[in-house]
């Protein structure tokens, strides 16, 4: 261990702690082949991960959140997509976007992310391996006719997963997050590159809040964890197994199946319909009640001058 670089360091005293147990700080230092004072600095050094260590003497040290890493021994995921799980990278949508298409499809899952990246430049950060963080890459011999929708597909067919696993109150919020009661669960980015009428690749992100955080902090918006919704706990690799596949399937049949295979369930999910929504940050302020979407993925948007068609902007509404 002493010869390995600070980083892979710490890595390795984050993977010895992720149990939640106690651990001898005795034996954590002599493994590691350095001093005591040496790995006490070594186990400060993991705040920048997001993370609190509880030190006692007498006891060790102990990771306050444990957490399962993930193993693609354990995702099992479907033939023919090629996975990869890396500890630190900035942002696997990143990552992916610098891959080689030929090796599509492909997905990509994060311990830490120290650039993650959710829709108009937003940050996306978690603490090391508590949540999940994911991207798929997929390529298209030509441009799908839907393809404005797909981050509605996405949800809808994330919402339904977890619905499976037990975490049945998850609804959809136009255009792509899951929500709960007004709090946010989870956000999917997708970005593009392709030309009309030619192939396309799109990347697939996602961030989905598995736990609470250690330390309570509340991020910049309302928000919950999927272990405040399961009645039983779901492992961490089989939440992300689940979800990997189901991607996997909405992908391969969505140039002939497209929208309209996800519509109705969209309309069974959506946390908007019929509240009074307000739509911001493209063109003239809209005010209304929402009246669900329509084939092309447009919220419909019942407004005093009429029915407006939303295809882009940010959606707020009273939950209450």
């Amino acid at each position: 261990m002493s010869s390995s670089a600070p980083g892979e360091d710490l890595l390795w005293l984050m993977h010895q702690l992720a149990d939640g147990d106690w651990h001898s700080g005795e034996a954590l230092a002599s493994e590691a082949g350095i001093s005591r004072a040496a790995l006490s600095k070594r186990v400060g050094q993991l705040s920048r991960f997001g993370v609190q260590v509880a030190s006692r003497s007498g006891l060790g040290y102990q990771l306050l959140t444990p957490f399962e890493p993930l193993s693609l021994d354990a995702l099992q995921l479907p033939d023919g997509l090629r996975g990869s799980v890396v500890r630190v990278t900035e942002s696997t949508n990143a990552d992916l976007l610098a891959a080689d298409a030929a090796h599509d499809p492909q997905i990509r899952f994060a311990e830490f992310q120290t650039a993650g990246r959710g829709r108009r430049g937003r940050v996306w950060q978690a603490p090391y391996g508590q949540q999940l963080m994911m991207s798929l890459a997929w390529s298209f011999a030509s441009w799908p006719d839907d393809l404005g929708c797909l981050p509605l597909a996405v949800g809808c067919r994330l919402a339904e997963t977890l619905h499976r696993l037990g975490a049945t109150t998850v609804q959809v919020k136009w255009p792509n997050d899951l929500v709960v009661d007004g709090c946010k669960l989870g956000g999917i980015l997708l970005e593009h590159r392709g030309e009309i009428g030619g192939a396309c690749r799109v990347i697939i992100g996602l961030g989905l809040n598995l736990q609470r955080f250690a330390d309570d902090r509340v991020p910049d918006q309302p928000w919950i964890s999927l272990d405040q919704l399961l009645p039983v706990p779901v492992a961490r690799n089989a939440v992300a197994a689940a979800i990997s596949q189901a991607l996997f399937a909405l992908l391969s049949d969505y140039p002939t199946a497209g929208f309209a295979a996800c519509r109705d369930s969209w309309q069974r999910l959506d946390a908007s319909f019929g509240r009074f929504v307000r739509i911001i940050g493209v063109g003239p302020v809209i005010e209304g009640l929402a009246q669900g979407v329509d084939a092309r993925g447009a919220l419909q948007v019942q407004a005093a001058d009429g029915l407006h068609s939303v295809f882009s902007g940010e959606v707020s509404m009273r939950w209450a």
